[in-house]
């Protein structure tokens, strides 16, 4: 085991794209860090810089107390999971798992007990004489963690490990790749675009846009104070609404200007005088959702005082549209005016060009 440091990681290509722009994270032994952001954001990227398959253009990389930018994939103690579980089809389970460790010298009783032990964890003992075209896709996603598990590395590398796999076996898979790490307590760093994935796995969970670190931090200190509002309406399902402070129709000491976040799950149904502070206002209502347990209920407000509407971004509702989450399967019907609140405490407040958190 070991902790993993990153410091002022960047990456350039030869035509002058930047990649990584400077990412400074540091992951404690033991810790499971997620890596999450939108396809392009250079998540990937920087996983395959601190496995060794991308150059460093500057900055360290340290994986227990070591520098690495110079060192070999092979000599830098950690294993691997890929997308594609990257498994030899013509070997069986068990050689799958033990071929990287016959290639390194390990006696055979070693090798043995190690393929055995890791097979026993994740329910593959029946499994070792078959070959990958006769598992499902959760046995060979297990079989490619079994390779990883029987190197018994200092660190863990999960490159978007579940994508492949049907929405049901994405959630059993998750819950078992998390109940591992803790079981084995391997220091972990893991790449997704699934916010909710990253929400459910991580302990330390870092949110990237564009190259570059937007927030790193507790999952739900994340969601509960997102410092940008690229994080605000990344991490969390749905988005967060955002709202220009001057349409809102609240004033606020901290600014005369910005944008005021609300999360639908903190607007409601308005049945009498609104909350002093809060915000409030008609909707109409353009759409429902009645997703079992809740309703989603999106409405349109028109823009006021000629203020231009926010510009789209990543994960973002259309300007002008507002979603209500409410309990239950109730709700008002598609066409219908209704008026809602939120009181001041559950509003956030960002600079105007979104870039930085006002604590209101």
């Amino acid at each position: 085991m070991a902790n993993v440091a990153l410091r002022q990681v960047k990456k350039a290509y030869p035509n002058g794209f930047e990649a990584i722009k400077g990412v400074d994270v540091e992951i404690g032994d033991g810790r499971f860090c997620v890596l999450v952001g939108p396809s392009g954001c250079g998540k990937s990227t920087l996983l395959r810089m601190v496995a060794g398959l991308e150059t460093v253009t500057s900055g360290e990389i340290d994986i227990g107390g070591r520098v690495v930018n110079q060192v070999e994939p092979a000599d830098r103690d950690i294993a691997m999971v890929f997308q594609n579980y990257a498994l030899y089809p013509h070997m069986s389970v068990y050689n799958n798992m033990a071929y990287g460790l016959r290639n390194r010298g390990m006696p055979k009783p070693e090798i043995d007990t190690r393929v055995q032990e890791a097979a026993r964890i994740l329910e593959l003992s029946a499994m070792l004489e078959r070959k990958p075209g006769q598992l499902s896709g959760g046995q060979r996603q297990r079989v490619a963690m079994g390779r990883a598990i029987v190197r018994q590395p200092k660190v863990f590398l999960f490159d978007e490990p579940l994508s492949n796999l049907d929405a049901k076996l994405r959630i059993a898979m998750r819950v078992e790749i998390r109940k591992l790490q803790r079981r084995l307590n391997t220091t972990s760093i893991y790449v997704t675009h699934d916010q909710l994935e990253a929400m459910t796995l991580a302990d330390i969970l870092v949110v990237m846009n564009a190259g570059q670190v937007e927030q790193v931090g507790n999952p739900l200190d994340i969601y509960q104070k997102p410092a940008t509002t690229f994080v605000a309406s990344f991490i969390g399902a749905p988005p967060m609404n955002l709202i220009g402070l001057r349409e809102s129709g609240i004033s606020l000491a901290a600014a005369d200007a910005g944008i005021l976040g609300v999360r639908p799950e903190d607007l409601e149904l308005a049945n009498g005088a609104a909350p002093a502070g809060g915000l409030t206002f008609e909707l109409k209502v353009e759409a429902i959702e009645k997703v079992g347990a809740e309703t989603y209920v999106y409405g349109l407000r028109s823009q006021q005082d000629g203020q231009p509407a926010i510009s789209e971004r990543p994960g973002e509702l259309p300007p002008g549209e507002i979603l209500v989450r409410i309990p239950g399967q109730g709700g008002p019907a598609i066409g219908e005016t209704i008026k809602v609140l939120a009181p001041r405490e559950r509003l956030h407040l960002f600079v105007a060009g979104g870039r930085k958190r006002i604590e209101l």
